[in-house]
């Protein structure tokens, strides 16, 4: 669709809903989550992860009323299967958080050097992705500048995955293997995805008139 159609379209049906603003809450709410999941992981005591559980679900009820918003609108300011699909990424970076800590208090994993390493590295990737989907709506050439910078994060998390299980398969028994394995996984599912994530920003980014 051209730009000349787009505009045209603009004027006879005005966007009803801010979903730059939805997106700008998404991505703020979680990076609450995810410092709350870094805040439980400085703890180390294995409690359960509630502060990090409220987190989760405000992101979900946040990711949720803009899906409700999708389907109401005629017009959105960009492809709307961008504005879910940037969505939906955003959220499973939480829930990997989250599997994380679930499965560390059910395996009694204790937060180790690689673990916190890699929840850090995505903190900064994240933080780096809220600024940038600030930036989106007034500025999408920064943002978009911001997102080559952005990709190291991803890069951080994968060397530190491989890093950590080499180590693990050198020195620890066959049941420590398993469970390091499935939590060193899901921090580098959130690392994946975190750059899923910014492959659908640039493609917004690069398509705003």
């Amino acid at each position: 669709m051209g730009n000349e159609r787009i505009r045209m379209l603009d004027r006879l049906f005005p966007a009803r809903y801010d979903f730059h603003a939805m997106l700008r809450e998404q991505a703020d709410q979680t990076v609450r989550g995810v410092s709350s999941f870094l805040a439980w992981l400085e703890e180390g005591d294995l409690s359960e992860p509630v502060e990090l559980m409220r987190e989760e679900q405000n992101a979900d009820d946040i990711r949720h009323l803009m899906e409700d918003r999708l389907m109401e609108s005629f017009t959105t300011p960009f492809d709307r299967q961008d504005i879910y699909q940037l969505s939906r990424q955003v959220d499973y970076i939480l829930n990997y958080c989250l599997s994380t800590a679930v499965e560390m208090r059910a395996f009694e994993v204790t937060p180790d050097p690689a673990i916190m390493r890699m929840a850090n590295a995505i903190m900064e990737g994240v933080k780096g992705l809220a600024r940038a989907v600030h930036l989106m709506e007034g500025n999408h050439h920064q943002a978009e500048a911001m997102i080559k910078d952005m990709r190291r994060w991803e890069k951080e998390v994968e060397s530190i995955y491989v890093e950590a299980m080499a180590e693990t398969f050198r020195s620890k028994d066959p049941v420590t293997i398993l469970k390091d394995r499935e939590i060193y996984h899901h921090l580098r599912d959130a690392g994946k995805t975190l750059s899923v994530t910014l492959d659908i920003l640039h493609r917004i980014t690069v398509g705003i008139p």
